[in-house]
């Protein structure tokens, strides 16, 4: 009984959710705002409420995920008003392909073959049905390995994603140690790149290889590059705002320090820290 009062519960705060979002949408009374929206308008509101998601994980503030969740949420129930205004499909019909993909997507768990036992096997079961998936869509003279990896994603990510496909097929490292000396390569490559002409194109695609090179290192250990590079980036950040209240504990500013006086406060800031 317990189960059905929160079914019925849950149902029934999203019945509300949509009514408030036709509310929002209806020429007569609706909001200025929500009107003038359209699918390529609120695209970036979209991405930021999905990093804000990120950054309440990754901070451990999940006091305030809920409230970023039911942000991220009312995005796609968006999205889903603006399709059934235009008859294309509306919110249950998202909902019914997404159960549909869900049971296709793990027959381990909805059907009855064998169950893998590994992560490798899972990893290869998920790339070979997604493999069914694009080969199932409807092809053109356009189409490519790559037609379903969106444009606007992330570079990291997207290279992840790149990798992962030709992984698939059979043309990757048998181990992290063929990814970590092709860094090596690529290191040199740029070294030589940069002692020529250190502004040029060749060098600005050698610094790409090593890049792209760097994430299929991360790929090969399980890591996902964006969110070593957002760590990383916040580890930096912290360091460097400790350099500077060392400095001013000194009695200096951080603007006019000199480089030599920033080196010696991050030398210690990195020893009270080990």
């Amino acid at each position: 009984m317990q189960n059905e009062g929160s079914n019925q519960a849950n149902n029934e705060a999203l019945s509300q959710l949509l009514e408030i979002m036709q509310t929002l949408r209806n020429p007569e009374g609706g909001c200025p705002w929500d009107l003038k929206q359209t699918f390529a308008s609120i695209v970036h509101h979209t991405l930021e409420e999905a990093y804000e998601v990120a950054d309440c994980i990754e901070r451990d503030d999940l006091n305030e995920l809920k409230g970023e969740l039911g942000d991220l949420l009312f995005q796609i129930v968006f999205y889903a008003q603006l399709a059934q205004e235009q008859q294309l499909f509306d919110f249950n019909d998202v909902v019914a392909q997404l159960n549909e993909k869900l049971i296709r997507r793990h027959p381990h768990v909805f059907s009855s073959q064998d169950t893998p036992t590994t992560d490798a096997e899972l990893a290869a079961q998920w790339q070979a049905i997604k493999a069914q998936e694009r080969a199932a869509k409807p092809q053109d003279d356009s189409s490519t390995l790559w037609q379903d990896i969106p444009n606007s994603l992330p570079s990291l990510t997207k290279a992840k994603k790149i990798q992962q496909r030709v992984a698939a097929l059979g043309f990757d490292w048998p181990t992290y140690h063929g990814a970590i000396d092709k860094v090596s390569e690529e290191v040199e490559e740029v070294k030589e790149a940069l002692a020529h002409n250190p502004y040029s194109a060749h060098t600005a695609e050698e610094l790409g290889d090593l890049l792209f090179a760097t994430v299929n290192v991360a790929r090969h250990v399980k890591r996902d590059p964006e969110q070593l590079l957002r760590s990383a980036n916040d580890k930096f950040s912290a360091r460097f705002e400790k350099v500077q209240n060392y400095l001013i504990a000194q009695g200096k500013c951080i603007e006019s320090a000199s480089l030599e006086e920033m080196d010696a406060a991050w030398d210690a800031i990195k020893k009270l820290n080990k």
